[in-house]
């Protein structure tokens, strides 16, 4: 795995309201109580992911047991370890040994132990145990009921996080001359990028060990002030609070160094809870809030379309009174000739106001089969069919014009880039134009008037052969007929 070339895998801006902290005393003096802050001012939470990959080893055919090597990453190429993995009771037994481990807080102040995960196929990491350094050596032994994963160790704040960081020291790998026959997997899994847990927190200091006080409880302290700094003492006060009260039993000395180890890791344990509390409240905010914004939008765009299908409506009724009193003046072969011109200028004017409607959202061009409005550019992620938010609001506007016209018929006809097989692509295209006209049918245009087909990798409008030129094939045409919508004439237009 080269974790120093992962990109960017996904960002959520978490938003808060305002409200003061828990009336717990506040153990760190320099670092002030989370509160949620006021509306439109800097979010209070944001959570940075990244994508790795391991190499998960099958050990579905392992008989008795084997040892692997763990090696150390480029960030401490001198660190190592071994693995004696067992096939024991349906499961797997691990005992994993590691030497020359510098202290995690050699990585930033947030970080404070390691933990060792398995990564599944599918990329979930499971979270198998802490590493407690004794001069720079370590051991972990853990049953794992996964046939099929990879190892890797990474610096942490305390030993109950859900999801690794990306300070990645260890990764296995198979030992040369290893008699087994492995199959190996690469999995992508999610990783937090470094700096996620201090982010609301002024910069930190490695913490000073005493070994009087236990270790658990620094990891209990660091668990604390973490979740404060995500909000937790206004999202999770429940959690919070009782986090508080077992770090206070922590930090006394009654019970002796084991009580007080037992208080701290349930410390760690509620204030990890009480920050992923905190953070899921914090996403439903913004899900919330974001619905609400695109909601006004929707309705200002109904209304502003409202406007101008009453304005044309009413432009149609006076040219229909002009050409009825026309009629009366001419001759019955006149009035005839006069009422098929009336029927082309309304078919002219509606098709050409609703391609004025159309083409103030998104580009439209009137051929023969219709008018075609061209959802391209940005609104879809690099082999994927999910609409990004920027189609969405277009599309709503959209949905709006077309809604408030009846008769039509809607084709939504999907197209992907060169990339991958061309089986796979027709599959995405069509997956596209699905989600197309799921969504306009969510916004209020009738199902029985819309239709989705998709056409792969064909009828490129630009060359693949640049990251530009993909970008525009990656599309969505919305094909627009009806009476009036489709003559001949449409294509001079």
């Amino acid at each position: 795995m080269n974790l120093w070339k992962t990109l960017p895998f996904a960002t959520a801006l978490l938003v808060a309201q305002s409200a003061t902290a828990s009336a717990t005393p506040n153990p760190y003096p320099n670092q002030s109580q989370a509160t949620a802050p006021q509306v439109g001012s800097v979010p209070l939470y944001r959570v940075v992911v990244v994508q790795g990959s391991a190499r998960a080893i099958n050990y579905r055919n392992l008989k008795h047991s084997t040892e692997i090597d763990l090696l150390g990453t480029v960030l401490v190429p001198n660190a190592s370890g071994e693995a004696k993995v067992k096939s024991e009771d349906g499961g797997i037994q691990i005992t994993a040994k590691f030497k020359n481990l510098p202290a995690a807080s050699t990585f930033g102040g947030e970080f404070l132990t390691y933990v060792l995960w398995g990564i599944s196929p599918e990329g979930r990491a499971t979270n198998l145990g802490e590493v407690i350094l004794k001069h720079g050596k370590g051991k972990v032994t853990v049953s794992e009921k996964l046939q099929t994963f990879g190892l890797v160790v990474t610096a942490e704040p305390y030993f109950a996080v859900s999801q690794p960081s990306d300070v990645i020291v260890l990764e296995n790998a198979v030992r040369k001359g290893a008699k087994e026959q492995f199959e190996f997997i690469d999995a992508k899994y999610e990783l937090l990028k470094r700096g996620q847990y201090t982010l609301n927190l002024n910069p930190l200091e490695p913490m000073v060990l005493d070994e009087k006080t236990p270790f658990g409880v620094y990891e209990a302290r660091n668990a604390l002030r973490i979740a404060r700094a995500s909000g937790a003492a206004f999202y999770a006060p429940d959690a919070f609070g009782k986090a508080q009260g077992y770090l206070a039993q922590a930090e006394t000395k009654e019970g002796g160094n084991k009580g007080r180890a037992i208080s701290a890791r349930e410390a760690v344990q509620r204030a990890e809870d009480a920050r992923l509390i905190s953070v899921q409240r914090q996403e439903v905010e913004r899900v919330a809030q974001e619905k609400k914004l695109a909601q006004d939008k929707l309705d200002e765009s109904q209304r502003q379309t409202a406007a101008a299908a009453a304005a044309g409506d009413a432009a149609l009724q006076q040219a229909r009174m002009s050409q009825t009193e026309n009629a009366g003046l001419r001759s019955q072969n006149e009035g005839l000739q006069s009422k098929n011109d009336g029927l082309q200028t309304r078919n002219e004017g509606l098709r050409t106001r609703l391609m004025l409607e159309l083409n103030a959202v998104l580009q439209t061009r009137a051929t023969a089969r219709g008018l075609i409005v061209n959802m391209s550019g940005v609104l879809f992620q690099n082999g994927k069919s999910t609409l990004l938010p920027a189609a969405r609001e277009k599309l709503s506007k959209i949905a709006g014009i077309l809604s408030t016209h009846k008769g039509l018929k809607i084709e939504a006809e999907g197209f992907t880039d060169s990339v991958g097989s061309e089986a796979s692509n027709q599959v995405l295209s069509e997956k596209r134009a699905q989600n197309t006209k799921d969504y306009l049918v969510q916004q209020g245009v009738s199902a029985d008037a819309i239709t989705f087909k998709g056409f792969g990798e064909t009828n490129p409008i630009a060359t693949n052969d640049t990251a530009a030129g993909r970008q525009e094939n990656r599309r969505v045409e919305l094909v627009v007929s009806g009476e009036g919508l489709s003559a001949p004439k449409a294509a001079g237009l």
